[in-house]
């Protein structure tokens, strides 16, 4: 594959997924035999990448089997149902209910040649460790924060960057919000100066429905698909929205004036990685991908091509200092210190969380 992600391959998974199409099987190694059968990997697109996984290619001759992750949701209703993919990449804050749900059998450390050089409170983060055992093997963190163009807002935001901008009226019909009830709830808590976003009070979730009907009635949009957010923060339709790290580099290779703000309230950071289900077939083959996708090349190529922090230590030793000098993630300690980690939320909160952003969507 090439050094930036084939933008055809991923406008046709696009598109497959629009259409209800969210299982794909895909041999991307011309010349090499598929290593059908070792592994079944159920990740997000562009994860698939041949360069996070060659030791894994190099041992087993292939690609392992892949699925891709259309929601969360959809996995872990599909999961539920009986459906065992070996190896699941999915967000920290969903590793709880994976678990709670008995998918998940817990990763023998000691079998991963990588893991002590994976960032120490990364891993030992209790969204990724229960009742002492590891549930999680963290690969990757990204931020969420407001992506902005520096050229069509105003300097106060450049200076004192802060959640606030999505709120401002100045920018009715500019601004964009991630359409789920985390960040909409969340958001309007951190603005709102309120410290327990993770377990608001029903008073408090009050005061977030006011906000958040307010921001609701200033946005051009709701964004579910990065691409759509991307092109309307392009021609400036858009000049403020919560987004991520790869939103934010593939802005700036198109020349673009856009930032990623460091808010005052902090910026949000979560972790993914690998979760084994249950059922693993053939666990000595689910441990070398991980060891694969957890190496320090791995974790330098992630970090140059999709913008995001490796959590392995040894990566920043590999990776282009002034790609990761402009990423802002040189120092990835000082990033994790001045972020905010999303963590799972007990099933009574989030279900009040859910049904405040639905109320708020349906005009309520």
């Amino acid at each position: 594959m090439s050094k930036h992600l084939n933008k055809g391959r991923r406008k046709i998974l696009k598109s497959l997924a629009a259409l209800g199409v969210t299982y794909s099987v895909l041999p991307l190694i011309s010349g090499k035999a598929h290593a059908s059968g070792e592994v079944h990997y159920h990740t997000w697109s562009g994860y698939d990448a041949p360069d996070l996984m060659k030791s894994y290619i190099d041992k087993y001759g292939g690609m392992p089997e892949v699925s891709h992750i259309a929601t969360e949701e959809e996995s872990f209703v599909k999961m539920k149902t009986g459906w065992s993919p070996d190896l699941i990449h999915p967000g920290n804050y969903n590793v709880r209910r994976f678990k709670d749900a008995g998918l998940l059998k817990p990763i023998d450390t000691s079998r991963l040649k990588n893991f002590n050089d994976i960032i120490e409170s990364v891993r030992s983060d209790d969204s990724c460790v229960y009742d002492g055992q590891q549930y999680m093997v963290p690969t990757e963190y990204g931020n969420s924060s407001v992506i902005y163009r520096k050229d069509l807002v105003d300097a106060k935001y450049v200076d004192n960057p802060t959640w606030g901008i999505l709120y401002d009226e100045k920018y009715a019909g500019r601004l964009s919000q991630y359409e789920t009830s985390a960040a909409v709830v969340q958001c309007a808590a951190l603005v709102l100066g309120y410290n327990n976003i993770y377990d608001l009070s029903d008073e408090q979730l009050a005061e977030v429905k006011k906000l958040a009907s307010k921001q609701r009635d200033l946005l051009r949009m709701y964004w579910s698909d990065a691409t759509q957010l991307e092109q309307a923060i392009a021609t400036g339709e858009v000049v403020a929205a919560y987004g991520w790290n790869a939103s934010l580099v593939n802005l700036k290779k198109q020349g673009l004036d856009v930032g990623m703000m460091v808010p005052k309230e902090r910026m949000f950071t979560w972790i993914a990685g690998f979760t084994m289900h249950k059922n693993v077939n053939n666990e000595a083959a689910a441990y070398d991908l991980i060891d694969a996708w957890s190496s320090p090349e791995s974790g330098a190529w992630l970090m140059e091509n999709y913008g995001y922090g490796s959590t392995n230590k040894k990566a920043y030793e590999q990776a282009d200092k002034a790609v990761l000098e402009n990423l802002g993630i040189s120092d990835p300690q000082a990033v994790l210190d001045a972020s905010l980690f999303f963590k799972s939320l007990d099933p009574a909160i989030d279900k009040k969380y859910q049904s405040l952003f639905t109320d708020v969507q349906a005009g309520g």
